[in-house]
């Protein structure tokens, strides 16, 4: 998307949509210049239509009074609420509606006097702009979505220009997870799977290491070895090293990528199965944080691991009543072969921490159904064991509009995971506490390392009962990226 920023008085702007903010119970946008009285008249009764809810827009013609062909009005709710997430939501409306109208270019008033500073209002912006405008069409090639222009008039003072380019790579960051996790399994195995991450680190000066199937059982991944052992697709464990500061510690990130999961022999219900290719979706966060951490060149040290699966019935699957050794020795016994992410991700988290002593650690899973019924499909769970980790994410979780929710876990939850026959089992009891069960398996891998982890089973595509946000089409939505890209630019 081509994005520039000019100082132009919007009255003598040449362009299709000459775009305004405008508040709750406000009769004028923010920025309106001084007008024509008749073509102001008409953008007061556009404001009055609006209420400025947000999301709520409206389109007044000029008739060649102003150069702009149109002015386009969107609602973005009370003026004492306005916050990053606001712009965004209101940014994305006005994407969608001149794709709508086939318009091929959008200019966008940035007053000096907004709530927002001229920087973060214009980041938001060009997020909201950027990531509403992408379509999953690959299949569909006639119907491809036309990405417009965007230009910014900011008045202000702060220099704007130069956080372009940040708000693009992010932004195209979480297109590129989306764009993955969008695959149909046919088309995303876990070898393929590899080969996006080998293509990316070739572009993206970035390590690329994948351990094959063979591999894999030699060096002890007994979780991802089982869960993978009833495909024909074979299994494999992705990593990606990223080097941004000399003689620091990095961080470790961990993202689960079941390419496609029926269950195994805990099979599915055949309804809603085929969101079941959504289940990667943890692994093409990491993706997607590793292209825009390299493209920012971040003074950071960064590794992702992606194990990666898929998880089928056959005559080779692991059962339930199956006891196997993870990575590092610790011996679980199988209740549910659907509960097959914690196996993978435990033998990845392991195997980080042991290989490269992460500061932390981090991780995304589309891990528990539970997770749903607990907190819906715009919330992630979050589980950590250090308090400042947690409180970091949660004011990144604010600035991005990425939603979080943090659970507890204590002994007593451990308690619940432990095995008669095993040291621990691979699901608690019933349904009692399923998210924070599912990470008190995972918490047995990651030690007093600190650690977060992400379930992300609600908001990692558009589900029934997802709220509706215009910069997130139908389809995968790059959960966590733009969340842990601030995170790890505000330390």
């Amino acid at each position: 998307m081509t994005v520039r920023v000019e100082s132009v008085d919007p009255v003598k702007k040449k362009t299709e949509a000459l775009c305004f903010f405008v508040s709750e119970k406000s009769e004028e946008p923010f920025g309106l210049p001084n007008l024509d009285k008749m073509l102001q008249l008409g953008i007061r009764q556009a404001c009055k239509e609006t209420k400025g809810k947000i999301g709520s827009i409206s389109v007044v013609h000029t008739h060649q009074i102003i150069p702009a062909q149109r002015i386009i009005i969107v609602g973005i709710g009370p003026r004492h609420k306005i916050t990053h997430e606001q712009v965004r939501l209101a940014a994305g409306k006005i994407a969608k509606k001149t794709s709508e109208m086939g318009l091929s270019e959008i200019c966008l008033v940035i007053p000096d006097r907004f709530p927002l500073k001229t920087k973060v209002a214009a980041n938001s912006a060009i997020e909201g702009v950027h990531l509403a405008s992408y379509s999953f069409d690959k299949y569909k090639p006639d119907k491809k979505q036309k990405t417009p222009s965007l230009t910014l008039l900011a008045t202000g003072r702060e220099k704007v220009s130069d956080i372009i380019s940040r708000a693009q790579t992010v932004s195209d960051g979480v297109i590129y997870a989306r764009s993955i996790a969008n695959l149909p399994p046919n088309e995303c195995n876990p070898e393929q799977l590899a080969s996006f991450a080998k293509s990316l680190a070739a572009k993206s000066n970035l390590k690329c290491t994948i351990l094959s199937k063979s591999e894999l059982k030699q060096k002890g991944f007994g979780g991802i070895s089982a869960v993978g052992q009833g495909s024909k697709n074979e299994p494999k464990l992705i990593i990606l090293e990223y080097s941004g500061k000399k003689g620091e510690k990095p961080i470790l990130i961990v993202g689960k990528a079941v390419t496609f999961d029926t269950g195994g022999i805990s099979l599915k219900p055949a309804d809603k199965m085929d969101e079941m290719k959504f289940d990667k979706c943890g692994g093409c966060t990491v993706l997607g944080i590793m292209k825009a951490v390299a493209g920012l060149n971040l003074p950071v040290n960064l590794v992702g691991i992606i194990p990666s699966v898929e998880n089928m019935p056959g005559g080779e699957s692991y059962r339930p009543g199956d006891i196997i050794r993870l990575y590092g020795g610790k011996t679980a016994e199988i209740l549910n072969t659907d509960a097959e992410g914690r196996l993978i991700l435990f033998d990845a988290l392991s195997y980080g921490i042991k290989t490269y002593s992460p500061k932390e650690v981090i991780d995304f899973a589309t891990l528990t159904g539970a997770c749903i019924v607990a907190l819906g499909t715009n919330v992630a769970g979050l589980v950590s064991n250090n308090k400042k980790i947690a409180e970091r994410i949660i004011r990144a979780s604010e600035r991005t509009g990425e939603q979080v929710w943090q659970l507890p876990i204590n002994d007593d939850y451990m308690e619940m995971i432990k095995s008669d026959y095993a040291e621990i089992k691979n699901v608690g009891p019933g349904r009692v506490a399923g998210t924070i069960t599912a990470a008190a398996f995972l918490a047995n891998a990651v030690g007093n390392t600190p650690w977060a982890h992400f379930d992300i089973a609600g908001t990692a595509w558009i589900q029934t009962g997802s709220k509706d946000k215009s910069y997130n089409p139908k389809g995968a939505t790059g959960f966590g990226v733009r969340l842990i890209l601030d995170y790890l630019s505000n330390p």
